[in-house]
């Protein structure tokens, strides 16, 4: 998890897309973002008609759209995978890799607000509900 979540917003959010669209994997690229996942590959797909073949999954990026405000992208979990971890990936260097092309990291990416709860008033009490005030059908 990435607490707290980091935030792109607008403008970032949608260069940040456009530069995943530009490396997928569809294209010969590393990266498949998709709608709440984002996932970086350590090599392009090289299998039989455009499959994985070879590439192995690096980590992937959980990501919610339009959260916290709408076009907006939060980021709030990474996972790194084995074949991953043995390439050198970790969970900072795989969103760094993604948020490059805006000239973000991890450590300067803007963090989501995070506020406690209200506390609840100790001097407002739920209403008690008095059986005898249950209104009878009959």
């Amino acid at each position: 998890m990435i607490r707290p979540a980091a935030i792109l917003g607008i403008a970032v959010a949608a260069e940040v897309l456009r530069a995943l669209e530009r490396n997928d994997i569809a294209n010969g690229g590393v990266w498949s973002a998709t709608p709440g996942m984002w996932q970086r590959f350590d090599r392009p797909w090289n299998g039989p008609g455009g499959g994985r073949g070879t590439a192995q999954l690096a980590g992937s990026i959980a990501v919610i759209y339009d959260e916290p405000r709408r076009n907006e992208i939060t980021i709030y979990r990474v996972n790194v995978t084995p074949a991953g971890l043995a390439a050198g990936w970790d969970v900072e260097r795989l969103c760094d890799d993604a948020l490059s092309s805006v000239g973000l990291t991890l450590a300067t990416c803007p963090r989501a607000d995070l506020r406690p709860p209200p506390r609840p008033d100790p001097f407002h009490l739920p209403a008690q509900r008095d059986p005898r005030s249950v209104p009878s059908w009959g």
